[in-house]
């Protein structure tokens, strides 16, 4: 089992950054994908940013120039950097891992963090 705790989140003005972390434990294969997703009242949940486990990054349209997500030194633990925050950045933003052993795919997620972009 791997459980996922989250960290960060908030509210921010608009233009405003936030950062959010995301640490996994428990079984955990060498190929994995981590990152976060967002849902918005009234919307699909929607891919913002991940990383693999070659270090290779990925975005959502919304996120390209203005998120960055880096892997930190324990290389299960994922951060998301939020800059030039929008109203519509405004979500409930979920940790995700994807890990994968064989022919077997193993998906997890967190509780999810509320991000409130509002002057």
């Amino acid at each position: 089992q791997v459980q996922l705790v989250e960290s960060g989140g908030g509210l921010v003005q608009p233009g405003g950054s936030l950062r959010l972390s995301c640490a996994a434990s428990g079984s955990i294969y060498s190929i994995y994908v981590m990152g976060w997703y967002r849902q918005a009242p009234g919307k699909q949940r929607e891919l913002v940013a991940d990383i693999n486990s070659d270090a290779m990054t990925n975005y959502g349209d919304s996120a390209k120039g203005r998120f960055t997500i880096s892997r930190e030194n324990a290389k299960t633990a994922v951060t998301l950097q939020m800059n030039s925050l929008k109203a519509e950045d405004t979500a409930v933003y979920y940790c995700n891992l994807v890990t994968y052993n064989l022919n077997m795919e193993y998906e997890y997620w967190g509780q999810g963090t509320q991000v409130t972009v509002s002057s």
